[in-house]
């Protein structure tokens, strides 16, 4: 068996690099190490060194998948690289990423982020012309379409060919020969940066990868937009392949995902989660001795949160009063239902003294199933909390993400089909409530037409079989002939 997460779980990491004259796998290692969070099942990095690509992709941590002499035979000055933790396709080393082809116009190595909703379809008809697939992920799909496309069309058409056909969330980085290139969905659900370093561009799916290796952030890939990196390190161009009226970008990557020194779609990741946290506290706040975030991510929340509520004169004390174990992974082997129950212990340990006889609100990012919260309560009761109040981030998750967050099923996730005041009363706490979606659009200053709130609402930007769309959606029919240009 193994332990519940804290919470939905991360999606992939992406990076991309140009260099004028040095090799780029290092940076490429640097950059995949800021963007760890995003994914620990695999890390790999493709290079190319004008003549031939190179490649080492590892299942484990990115410190764990590479070794120096792997780096030294990375050779060349561009290259691509990739964190995953699966989302589409088995967990094995065939998904691993970046994937790599050699065909007969060249080769080609591609990171994915996101999760497409029409791979079956795409598959099946290119395995039917010929085309022999090694992995059961979508990745693997974008790969054949795009090599396809290359046979018969230069670099900017041949992408626009496979954006027209793929449906779904996904940000790209592509090396093909010695052009690396970067691609985002037409909706912007998936984040992706440019940046500017000493010798060359960078290109990532947060800019926490650019601030590492001493970078300067140029602005975010568009949606629908092809940058290609100039393979001196120049510069970029730009191609606007694919336009839409509305975005579609993942709220979540702001609450929870993305680290808060990461800048994503023009916000600092820090100060939403602080102006989340100010108006979970306009909207809901109670008057309790102490504030305590879940950690890490309701930090800021819980920051903010406590400002707010100081500002409108109430007493509330910001306090770290639950300390991470840092060495407990996400899961763990425990075999007895006393383990399990020790799950908790295991990861967070509260401080008694300022727990002890005091009103305590508890903050997080959100609540899944329920057994994490319920349990967390329970071990705050123990330590002689005299009320436990819990506060959300977030809106209530009552459906499940497609576009590449591992969320839980409705079966399991507690608010598919239950109140709030059945959960506070499931997990235990004195008062409980979550965020408004107003709210969170508001504190991204964005409309929420132009956001995915599908985990929150049951309605998503992407034709889904079996769910509602919040948009009117034309889904690429597989098999159409490529539109003319």
């Amino acid at each position: 068996m193994t332990g519940e997460p804290a919470g939905p779980r991360e999606k992939c990491g992406v990076v991309g690099v140009s260099l004028d004259d040095r090799a780029a796998a290092r940076p490429l290692y640097y950059a995949l190490y800021a963007l760890q969070h995003r994914g620990q099942e695999s890390a790999g990095i493709v290079t190319h060194d004008g003549f031939q690509q190179h490649d080492h992709v590892e299942m484990g941590l990115v410190g764990d998948a590479f070794e120096a002499r792997d780096l030294d035979g990375l050779a060349g000055q561009v290259g691509i690289g990739h964190v995953r933790y699966p989302t589409a396709g088995s967990v094995d080393a065939s998904c691993a990423q970046p994937f790599s082809v050699s065909f007969k116009s060249g080769s080609l190595g591609l990171s994915h982020n996101g999760n497409l909703v029409n791979a079956d379809e795409i598959r099946a008809e290119l395995a039917s012309e010929g085309h022999a697939f090694t992995s059961d992920g979508d990745t693997e799909v974008i790969a054949h379409d795009l090599a396809r496309n290359l046979l018969q069309s230069d670099l900017v058409r041949a992408v626009r060919q496979t954006m027209e056909r793929i449906h779904g969330s996904y940000a790209l980085t592509i090396v093909h020969d010695d052009t690396v290139l970067g691609v985002r969905d037409p909706e912007g659900n998936r984040p992706l940066c440019i940046g500017r370093i000493d010798d060359g561009y960078i290109l990532a799916s947060e800019s926490a990868a650019i601030d590492v290796l001493d970078g300067e952030l140029v602005r975010d890939v568009r949606p629908g937009e092809l940058v290609v990196l100039d393979d001196d390190g120049a510069g970029f161009e730009s191609y606007q392949l694919v336009e839409r009226d509305r975005t579609g970008h993942c709220f979540f990557e702001h609450v929870y995902f993305a680290r808060p020194d990461s800048r994503i779609d023009g916000s600092l990741v820090y100060d939403v989660r602080r102006e989340l946290g100010r108006k979970l506290w306009s909207e809901s706040g109670v008057d309790s001795d102490v504030v305590m975030p879940v950690p890490d991510s309701g930090r800021a929340f819980a920051s903010g949160y406590a400002e707010a509520a100081q500002e409108d004169g109430a007493g509330v004390e910001f306090a770290e009063g639950l300390m991470k174990n840092r060495y407990v992974g996400r899961t763990f082997i425990m075999p007895t239902q006393d383990a399990r129950e020790r799950a908790v212990r295991l990861k967070l340990n509260p401080i008694r003294d300022v727990v002890e006889g005091k009103t305590v609100t508890v903050i997080d990012d959100s609540i899944v199933r329920g057994t994490t919260s319920r349990q967390l309560v329970g071990l705050l009761r123990d330590v002689g909390a005299e009320a436990v109040h819990f506060r959300v981030g977030a809106p209530a998750i009552i459906a499940p993400c497609y576009m590449g967050i591992d969320m839980a099923t409705r079966e399991e996730l507690i608010a598919a089909d239950a109140s709030v005041e059945e959960i506070r009363g499931e997990i235990g706490a004195d008062s409980l409530s979550y965020l408004s979606v107003e709210a969170v659009a508001a504190a991204l200053d964005a409309s929420e037409a132009d956001l995915c709130l599908g985990c929150v609402t049951g309605e998503y930007p992407y034709d889904i079989d079996g769910e509602a769309a919040d948009r009117p959606v034309d889904r690429p029919e597989v098999g159409a002939p490529p539109a003319d240009d």
